[in-house]
């Protein structure tokens, strides 16, 4: 009920990342970043531990703005792409968005058409990537400035709480929603994101973050080279918008055969009606083993440049894995170097995209007393 081809290197090139030297001491400290055209103050929040991994995030959007990692060297490097200032992420989300780092909600992904039933009730969501809506209408959670509460540190971990209150009927959403979001780094070299929410109406909800990451380091260029490994027998394919056709179809035999460790690039440019839809690779893998309940390993990426590694575990069913197939030029990131297709590639851990239109998919469905509780993992490390 919960919801192979060549490879370039061995099977066994990727294995559980390995933390770097132990350590107990990872701290959280916060510093202004700019104000918002609305006139609302914005703070960047810093977590960083004794390995040298530092995360950045702002209460814009809850954005991760920035996560420093070693190479094989001890050399660290940022890995996220993003901006140095709060106008390159505020310029982006007026023309539409492409989501650098942020939450997302209420509805992560494409709900087709904009439109959904719940109750018996047919409820509309502003329609922004046409015919569809995406992430959440014209002003998802990642437009908001989120409250940050800082969270006691413990001898392994620091953190923080971000909450936002969505109101009855935002964006077409019925129901009062609470959303608290967690962000901790741990000694162990790993990024927690725990996502909890209640309403007081029924509603349908689906939150993810929607980080690019590179792990040869944010403008670096195309991350084809990197090593990836999805635990996922079956995808959901999509129409020519992107919307899931309701099968569940195994990746066996296709190119969205990440079951052992794959190049990404091996497949990219295949001539694939899947591929061709999306521009490269943009779809949803249905997650190994149950969900719900203790983040399970949903994939593997690996840098032979810099043996950087990073594995990504979730309780969530299903991931959507995207290489940026809309960075275009457009926009120039912290390095000052141009965002182009495949310079990165995003781990969407959520809920199945159209979900509400699809009774065979696990539910968003959230009623009054229900928790939404769900966890992402990043996990940092190297390898020689």
């Amino acid at each position: 009920m919960y919801l192979c081809l060549g490879l370039s290197v061995p099977a066994a090139v990727i294995t559980p990342t390995a933390a770097y030297s132990a350590a107990s001491s990872v701290s959280l400290s916060s510093a202004p970043f700019g104000t918002t055209p609305e006139g609302q103050p914005v703070q960047i929040y810093t977590l960083k531990n004794a390995n040298g991994v530092t995360v950045r995030f702002i209460s814009y959007g809850g954005i991760i703005q920035s996560i420093e990692t070693p190479d094989r060297d001890g050399k660290a490097g940022d890995i996220v792409l993003g901006f140095s200032d709060l106008k390159g992420y505020t310029v982006d989300a007026a023309k539409g968005g492409l989501f650098f780092g942020a939450l997302i909600g209420r509805y992560a992904n494409r709900i087709a058409n904009g439109t959904y039933s719940l109750g018996g009730k047919t409820y509309h969501v502003p329609v922004t990537a046409a015919p569809n809506a995406l992430h959440g209408g014209t002003r998802g959670f990642d437009k908001y400035v989120w409250t940050v509460r800082p969270l006691p540190a413990t001898e392994h971990e620091a953190g923080a709480e971000l909450t936002l209150v969505s109101p009855d009927n935002d964006q077409g959403f019925p129901g009062n929603l609470t959303v608290h979001v967690t962000y901790t780094l741990n000694d162990k070299n790993e990024l927690r994101l725990r996502y909890q929410a209640k309403t007081d109406k029924p509603t349908v909800l689906n939150l993810t973050n929607h980080s690019y990451f590179n792990l040869s380091g944010e403008g670096s260029g195309s991350i084809e080279n990197q090593i990836l490994k999805i635990n996922a027998d079956n995808y959901t394919p999509t129409d020519t918008t992107s919307i899931p056709t309701g099968e569940i179809a195994p990746v066996a035999g296709t190119v969205l055969d990440f079951r052992n460790p794959m190049r990404i690039g091996d497949h990219l440019r295949d001539n694939n009606e899947q591929l061709r839809y999306a521009r490269g690779y943009d779809q949803n893998w249905v997650i190994n083993g149950e969900y719900g309940k203790q983040p399970r390993l949903a994939a593997q990426i690996f840098d032979p440049k810099t043996g950087r590694t990073m594995d990504v575990l979730t309780s969530q069913p299903g991931m959507q894995v995207y290489t940026s197939n809309s960075l275009d030029g457009t926009y120039y990131g912290k390095s000052n170097k141009q965002y182009r297709q495949t310079d990165a590639i995003a781990f969407e851990a959520e809920h199945f995209p159209d979900s509400p239109n699809h009774s065979n998919f696990p539910t968003t469905e959230l009623k009054p007393g229900q928790i939404f509780d769900y966890t992402t993992i990043f996990r940092f490390g190297t390898r020689r």
